[in-house]
C-alpha cells in the first residue's frame, strides 16, 4: 500500500540555474523521511533548438550542458536513499546525456545506478515532409524561406512512469511538457491511472508550481522595498507535499533563504495561463478557476479544488528554423553632458548603417539608462527624454541581418566609436548570434511512439 504523502522536489528551472541549489532541496526531502522523487527542468523553446545546433556541431553535445555539475553532489546520496532523479536535461541528444549521466556514476562508484532514456519526442521528419498541421496561433508564421532544424513534441508522462516501473534511478528524457516530470513520480506513487482527470491535475498543478524553481520561493517576485525576501543569494528551490487524498502543500528546502507565501503561489500559479479553466497539458486540462490557496504554517502554501479535464487528442509541437542573424554592439559615454553625447553617437551608429550600405533588416538604438526596454525601434523615448541626466549611459546598437557578415559589420561600428566618437567614449563590445525562429504545430498523440530503455551505468559505459 502506497505511503499517504509524497514529496515532489525541483532542482532546476531552466538551463543555467544555480548548481548548488539542488542539494539542499535533496538533504530536505531525505531528512523528512517520506518516499520523494526530484525533477529537473531545463528546456525552453529556444533551449532546444540551440541544442540542436550544438549537436550539429559535435555529436556528442546538445544535451544539458549544467547536467554533471546538477548532478555530481546528489546522484550518490540520491540512490542511496532511493529518490529518484527525472529531468528533460536530453534536450536534442538524450542518449549523450545518459552517457554522461553513466560516466558520471562510474566516477562516484555506482556501477549498477540505472539509467532511463526515453526517447520518441523527435518528430523533425513530421514537420519536414509537411505533415503536421500548424497551431491556429501561429497560422500566420511563414518559415518558407528558412531551413528547418528540429521539431520535438511535448511528450507526457506515461514513458517516464513506465521507467519509475523499471526501478530507474535517473529518467533522462527530452522535450517532456514540464508537469509531466512532476506527474509521473506522484502516479507511480500513488499508482494513478492515466484517466483519474482529478488527480492528475493535482499532479499538473504540482509541476507547473514548481517548473520554475524559485519563481515561486522568491526568485522573480522579489522587489526590494517593496516585495522583501530572507537571504536572496541563497533562495530555497520549491518542495511539493502531496498526498493520497488530493492535499497540496508548497514548501523550500530547509534552512535557506526565499520565502513561501500567498503572493508567490499565486504568482507563479497564473504565469503563462491564458485561461484559468483550460490550462491544456499532454496528460490532463486543468481547471484553477476555483483553487483557493490557504497559509498554513511559515512557508507552507496548500491549494485547493484543482480539477481536472479530459487530455487533449493533440500533442504540441515547437518547430525550429534557422533564421537571420542578430548582430548587437555596445558602448558607453560618462561625465557631464553624457546624454547628449550619447543621443548623438547613437544617431552616428543608425547613420552609418546607411553610409556602409549594409543590408539590415532592422536596427534600433537604445540608451540602457534612459530608455530601453518600453522604447520602440525609432527610439521615440530616448529622443523625447527630459529627466534627470545620468551620470552614465551604455549606448546599445541592435541589427537584424540576413548574413552574418552584415549583422559583424553592422555591430563593430561600435569599436570605431572610441576614435570617431565623443569626448569620453569607452567600454565598446559587440557580438554575433543566429537567430532562431519558432512554429509551434499539432501532432495526434499515436503519431509520437516513445520508447524506453533503462539500462545500468556499466552496461552504458561499456
Amino acid at each position: 500500500m502506497a505511503v499517504n504523502k509524497f514529496l515532489v522536489g525541483n532542482g532546476a528551472g531552466f538551463s543555467g540555474d544555480r548548481v548548488d541549489a539542488p542539494l539542499p532541496v535533496l538533504k530536505t526531502l531525505i531528512a523528512s523521511g517520506l518516499p520523494s522523487a526530484m525533477f529537473f527542468e531545463t528546456l525552453g523553446e529556444r533551449t532546444v533548438a540551440l541544442a540542436h545546433l550544438e549537436k550539429r556541431r559535435d555529436p556528442n553535445a546538445g544535451y544539458e550542458p549544467m547536467l554533471e555539475r546538477l548532478l555530481g553532489p546528489i546522484l550518490a546520496p540520491a540512490k542511496e536513499n532511493r529518490i529518484p532523479l527525472l529531468g528533460n536535461w536530453g534536450a536534442a541528444n538524450p542518449p549523450a546525456a545518459a552517457r554522461a549521466v553513466a560516466k558520471l556514476a562510474m566516477e562516484k562508484g555506482l556501477p549498477d545506478l540505472r539509467i532511463a532514456l526515453v526517447e520518441g519526442d523527435d518528430v523533425t521528419g513530421l514537420v519536414a515532409g509537411g505533415q503536421l498541421p500548424v497551431h491556429e496561433a501561429d497560422a500566420g508564421l511563414d518559415m518558407g524561406a528558412w531551413k528547418l532544424i528540429a521539431a520535438n513534441a511535448y511528450i507526457g508522462a506515461e514513458p517516464l512512469v513506465e521507467a519509475l516501473q523499471q526501478d530507474a534511478d535517473v529518467v533522462v528524457a527530452g522535450r517532456t511538457s514540464d508537469p509531466a516530470l512532476a506527474i509521473a513520480p506522484l502516479a507511480h506513487h500513488f499508482g494513478w491511472r492515466f484517466d483519474d482527470w482529478d488527480a492528475l491535475a493535482l499532479g499538473a498543478a504540482t509541476g507547473h508550481l514548481l517548473e520554475c524553481g524559485s519563481q515561486v520561493t522568491g526568485g522573480v517576485f522579489w522587489d526590494p522595498g517593496f516585495k522583501d525576501i530572507p537571504d536572496p543569494a541563497n533562495i530555497g528551490f520549491p518542495i511539493a507535499e502531496v498526498t493520497a487524498d488530493g492535499g497540496l502543500v508548497i514548501t523550500k528546502a530547509d534552512n535557506t533563504g526565499g520565502l513561501v507565501d500567498l503572493r508567490t503561489i499565486k504568482e507563479q500559479l497564473l504565469y503563462e495561463l491564458h485561461d484559468p479553466s483550460h490550462y491544456i497539458t499532454p496528460d490532463v486540462v486543468l481547471d484553477i478557476s476555483q483553487c483557493r490557496v490557504e497559509q498554513v504554517g511559515k512557508d507552507r502554501v496548500a491549494l485547493h479544488n484543482l480539477r481536472g479535464q479530459a487530455r487533449p487528442d493533440t500533442l504540441k509541437v515547437t518547430a525550429s528554423f534557422e533564421g537571420s542573424w542578430l548582430g548587437e554592439g555596445e558602448v558607453s559615454v560618462a561625465g557631464p553632458n553624457a546624454l547628449a553625447r550619447a543621443r548623438a553617437t547613437a544617431d552616428v551608429l543608425l547613420e552609418r548603417l546607411k553610409v556602409r550600405g549594409l543590408d539590415i533588416v532592422r536596427a534600433r538604438a537604445d540608451l540602457i539608462g534612459v530608455a530601453s526596454v518600453h522604447d520602440s525601434d525609432d527610439g521615440a523615448l530616448w529622443r523625447s527624454y527630459s529627466g534627470p541626466e545620468p551620470e552614465d549611459i551604455r549606448i546599445r546598437l541592435a541589427v537584424e541581418a540576413h548574413t552574418r557578415d552584415d549583422a559583424d559589420q553592422a555591430s563593430r561600428e561600435v569599436l570605431a566609436m572610441l576614435c570617431c566618437g565623443t569626448a569620453g567614449t569607452g567600454g565598446a563590445r559587440w557580438r554575433v548570434t543566429p537567430r532562431i525562429l519558432t512554429r509551434s504545430h499539432l501532432v495526434l498523440r499515436e503519431r509520437v511512439p516513445t520508447r524506453v530503455i533503462v539500462r545500468t551505468a556499466k552496461e552504458i559505459a561499456g
